[in-house]
C-alpha cells in the first residue's frame, strides 16, 4: 500500500509541474495501480499503467487554444477546449476565434484529439491561406454554437482529415465547411453530422472530396456547392433531412443544392457535384436543385431514396438578377437506376446524358412550360416515361425510349416510339440582363441577407471588411448553401420517402447558423 500511495503522489507532482509551464496548456495524468496477490507459488506482484493527456484551453473572445503560424507543429493525444465569442463574420473568413488555427504556410498535424468549442464563430479546426496544411486524424470534434463548423478551410488552405467523429449543433455550422477563398479538403473515413438551421453536412466554396465516410444533415441540405467549386463523394452514405429554411429565397427542399449567392464568397463559374457508389437519402424533398449558376452533375451507381417526386429541379430562385438567374446544367448518369421528375424553367437549360446501362423512369417538364432540354441515351440505356414530357432535342436508338402510354414532344413534335433520333446539345441560356448585380446570400444560421462583396485578403493587411451589412443574428453561413444550409422553415417531412424508413430526424448542426445563400460565410441557402 505504501508503494501505491507514493506512485499517486509522484503522478500528482508531475501534473502540477507540467501545468505550470504555460497558461494555455495543462497536463492530466492518470495512474492506475493494482495490489499484487500473494500465494504459495507466486511472489508478490504489482503493476501500474500510466497515461498522460495534455489539455489546451482558451476562453478569450477571438483567441485560439492552438495556433500554428508559419511553422510545422505536431500534437498527439490531446484535449482542446475553446470558449469565447466572435461577433464578426470575418472570423469565418480568416480564422478568428477558432479552437485550432493554422495560417501563413504552417503544416499542423493532429492525432487522437478531442476538440470542443462553445462560442459563436468558434470553428473547431481551421486552415487558412495558400501553403497552409492541416492534417488531422483519429479525432473527435464537437461544436455547439452558431457559425461553428467542424472542419473549416478558407483562403486557399488545405485540410486533410481521416477517421474523424464530428458533430455540430449550431446554425450555419456545417460539419465540413469552407468559405471565402476556398481551398482543398480531403476527407477519408469517419462520421460527420450537422444539426442546425442552414447547416448542411458539407458546405463548399472549395474543392472537397469525401471517401468511405458517413454524412448526416438533420435540418438543412446534405450538400451545398456555391459558385465555381466542387464536391466529390466516393462510396459515401449521405442522409439529409432538409426541414428548415435559411431565407425566403426559395421554397424548395432538397438533398443537394448548387447555386451562386452573389455574396462575393465564391467565384462565379461552374459548380460541380460528383458521386460514385454509396447512397443518398433525403427524408424531406427531392434530390438536386440548381439555380443562378452553371453546373455539372455526375452520378454513377448511387442508391437514391427521397421523399418527393422531384429528382432534378433547375430554375430561378431568389439569388442573382431576375431574368438571368436560372441554372445551366450538364447532367450525366452512368450505371445508374433512378426515377422522378425533371423540371427546367424557361430561363434554364439541361443537357442530360444517360450512359452505360442507365435506367431512368420519370418525366421532363410535364406541364409543357420548358427551358431548352437535350436528352442523349446510349444504346444500352433506357428512359421510361411516367408522364407527358417536353424536350428540345433528342439522340437515341430505336429501343431507348418506353413511352408507357404517354407522349414525348421533341421540339413540339410527338416522338414515335421505336424511332431512332439524332439531335444536338443545347446552349446555355443567355439573357440581355446584366450579370453585375450582387444578390444577397443567407448567413449561416441566420436568415438575414448580406450585401456586397467582402474584400479578398485578411483584414489587417489593409483590407476593409465586406461592404454591406450582415443580417442580424446570422451566423457563419455554410450553406447554400452554406451559404445554403437550409433556410426555410420547414417542419415535417413532405411525403413519405420512397422505400424510406421512418422520417423523424433532429436537425443537423449548422455552422454559425448556416443558412441559404444570401449568407455570407457558408451557410446553407435553401
Amino acid at each position: 500500500m505504501k508503494r501505491k500511495l507514493l506512485l499517486v503522489m509522484a503522478a500528482s507532482m508531475l501534473a502540477a509541474n507540467v501545468a505550470a509551464c504555460g497558461s494555455n496548456k495543462t497536463a492530466e495524468t492518470t495512474v492506475e495501480a493494482t495490489e499484487g496477490k500473494i500465494d504459495a507459488e507466486t511472489p508478490a506482484m504489482e503493476s501500474k499503467t500510466e497515461s498522460v493527456k495534455e489539455t489546451y484551453e482558451n476562453n478569450e473572445d477571438g483567441g485560439h487554444a492552438i495556433h500554428a503560424d508559419g511553422e510545422d507543429a505536431e500534437y498527439e493525444n490531446i484535449e482542446v477546449k475553446k470558449t469565447g465569442d466572435s461577433n464578426s463574420e470575418e472570423a469565418d473568413f480568416y480564422g478568428e476565434n477558432a479552437a485550432v488555427f493554422a495560417e501563413n504556410g504552417a503544416t499542423l498535424t493532429i492525432k487522437n484529439a478531442e476538440i470542443t468549442t462553445d462560442g459563436s464563430h468558434a470553428n473547431a479546426v481551421f486552415s487558412y491561406g495558400e501553403g497552409t496544411t492541416v492534417n488531422i486524424s483519429d479525432s473527435k470534434i464537437r461544436t455547439t454554437s452558431n457559425n461553428s463548423g467542424g472542419l473549416m478551410t478558407t483562403g486557399g488552405g488545405t485540410m486533410n482529415a481521416e477517421n474523424l467523429d464530428v458533430i455540430t449543433q449550431g446554425g450555419s455550422s456545417a460539419a465540413i465547411r469552407s468559405d471565402r477563398g476556398g481551398g482543398t479538403v480531403n476527407v477519408t473515413g469517419g462520421y460527420y453530422e450537422a444539426n442546425g438551421k442552414g447547416s448542411p453536412a458539407v458546405y463548399s466554396t472549395a474543392d472537397i472530396t469525401v471517401k468511405d465516410a458517413e454524412l448526416v444533415s438533420n435540418s438543412a441540405q446534405g450538400i451545398v456547392v456555391e459558385g465555381k467549386n466542387s464536391v466529390t463523394l466516393d462510396n459515401v452514405s449521405l442522409t439529409a433531412n432538409n426541414v428548415t429554411k435559411n431565407s425566403d429565397k426559395s421554397s424548395v427542399y432538397q438533398a443537394v443544392m448548387l447555386y451562386q449567392s452573389m455574396s462575393g464568397d465564391a467565384d462565379e463559374g461552374t459548380a460541380s457535384f460528383r458521386m460514385t457508389g454509396g447512397s443518398l437519402i433525403n427524408k424531406n424533398g427531392g434530390m438536386f436543385y440548381i439555380n443562378n449558376t452553371k453546373a455539372e452533375i455526375e452520378i454513377e451507381d448511387v442508391d437514391f431514396t427521397y421523399a418527393s417526386d422531384d429528382f432534378l429541379r433547375i430554375e430561378a430562385a431568389g439569388w442573382g438578377r431576375e431574368g438571368s438567374n436560372g441554372g445551366q446544367v450538364t447532367f450525366t448518369a452512368a450505371k445508374q437506376n433512378f426515377e422522378g421528375n425533371t423540371i427546367v424553367d424557361s430561363i434554364s437549360t439541361l443537357n442530360m446524358y444517360l450512359n452505360d446501362g442507365t435506367l431512368y423512369s420519370g418525366s421532363i417538364n410535364t406541364d409543357g412550360v420548358a427551358g431548352a432540354v437535350y436528352v442523349e441515351i446510349s444504346d444500352d440505356s433506357t428512359w421510361t416515361l411516367t408522364g407527358d414530357s417536353y424536350i428540345t432535342s433528342l439522340t437515341c436508338d430505336e429501343d431507348a425510349i418506353d413511352l408507357d402510354g404517354f407522349t414525348l414532344y421533341v421540339n413540339g413534335e410527338a416522338y414515335s416510339e421505336g424511332t431512332e433520333s439524332k439531335g444536338t446539345a443545347v446552349e446555355a441560356y443567355k439573357s440581355e440582363a446584366s450579370d453585375d448585380s450582387k444578390g444577397q446570400r443567407p448567413e449561416d444560421g441566420q436568415g438575414g441577407p448580406q450585401q456586397g462583396e467582402a474584400p479578398s485578403g485578411k483584414p489587417g493587411d489593409g483590407q476593409a471588411p465586406a461592404d454591406g451589412q450582415a443580417p442580424a443574428g446570422m451566423s457563419d453561413g455554410q450553406q447554400p448553401p452554406e451559404k445554403p444550409e437550409g433556410d426555410a422553415q420547414g417542419n415535417g417531412q413532405g411525403g413519405a420517402p420512397m422505400g424510406m424508413p421512418g422520417d423523424g430526424q433532429t436537425p443537423p448542426d449548422g455552422a454559425n447558423g448556416q443558412q441559404p445563400p444570401e449568407m455570407p460565410t457558408g451557410a446553407a441557402a435553401n
